[in-house]
């Protein structure tokens, strides 16, 4: 199946840059199907107003944000591993969530570290008001709340740090939403990972649900591996290396294999009457 060609967005001036870093709330407006962002780089002299600026272009990495990427994986999937195929063919194909800025997702991400999904919801919601609204919720917001003050809505000392550290992080530039949403997987993996409290399952479950990313293996993820050991057959839990080589298939389309995976152990919870925990229970936003 052909995709449709990939839409770009023109990043025209070091001005937009600049109001982007400043101001990273801006940056959640940025449309996360596009694929690619031109940006002008003039490398003309200054004293020569005749001579065009030449354009490079920034390639974002490709995402599931469209309905004919999602179609094409399906295929893939369907023709690449019959088991699959059979559970495929039960379920309805994935349906995405809107996408928030980044930074607003690392910050939900540390919040829902650990807890019930009920009791994450009500101390995120308390954050949320406590910045304002969700469109407030920015580095320099986050960074004005002392330990104390996050202690009052629910955020431990902990994770007050991981928000400080996160939020510092973005001040300096080291992280920004637009760097986030252009990184390759690998460089995205390695950088995220350096922030105090995201660990690889964070960055796993935002890359596939707040990117989009298409080729996330979570081989940490306890609902993932629950799926494996059960479409394949397994007597134990698949270890992170088995796990990569039995999934190996599914490239480059392992964060919609993985998505089945979570349908398949969710299924089985309900057919035993058992609610899945919090590491299987991640099918909200994708």
């Amino acid at each position: 199946m052909n995709n449709p060609p990939p839409q770009t967005t023109v990043i025209s001036t070091r001005s937009t840059v600049k109001k982007l870093r400043e101001n990273p709330s801006t940056s959640s407006k940025i449309p996360f199907q596009s694929r690619k962002i031109r940006k002008l780089a003039s490398h003309a002299a200054v004293d020569d107003p005749t001579e065009s600026p030449q354009t490079s272009v920034i390639k974002i990495p490709k995402s599931l944000s469209t309905k004919p990427e999602i179609d094409t994986a399906l295929s893939h999937l369907r023709s690449t591993d019959p088991l699959l195929a059979a559970l495929i063919s039960t379920h309805p194909p994935p349906k995405l969530s809107p996408c928030n800025s980044p930074f607003l997702s690392l910050s939900k991400s540390i919040i829902f570290q650990q807890l019930a999904t009920k009791a994450a919801n009500s101390i995120y919601t308390r954050f949320v008001s406590l910045c304002g609204n969700e469109s407030d919720v920015v580095p320099t917001t986050v960074l004005s709340l002392t330990p104390e003050k996050l202690r009052e809505v629910g955020v431990s000392a902990r994770k007050a740090s991981y928000l400080h550290d996160l939020s510092d992080k973005f001040s300096t530039g080291f992280l920004s939403d637009t760097s986030i949403i252009t990184m390759d997987d690998d460089t995205l993996f390695q950088m995220l990972t350096s922030v105090k409290g995201i660990g690889p399952w964070s960055v796993h479950m935002f890359m596939i649900f707040s990117l989009h990313r298409p080729d996330v293996l979570p081989v940490g993820d306890l609902g993932v591996r629950k799926g494996v050991q059960s479409l394949y057959g397994l007597k134990e839990l698949p270890k992170p290396l088995q796990m990569e080589q039995i999934c190996e298939k599914w490239r480059p389309y392992r964060s919609v294999g993985s998505w089945y995976m979570w349908r398949l152990v969710e299924a089985k919870s309900k057919a035993n009457g058992k609610a899945p925990s919090v590491e299987d229970d991640q099918s909200g936003g994708f």
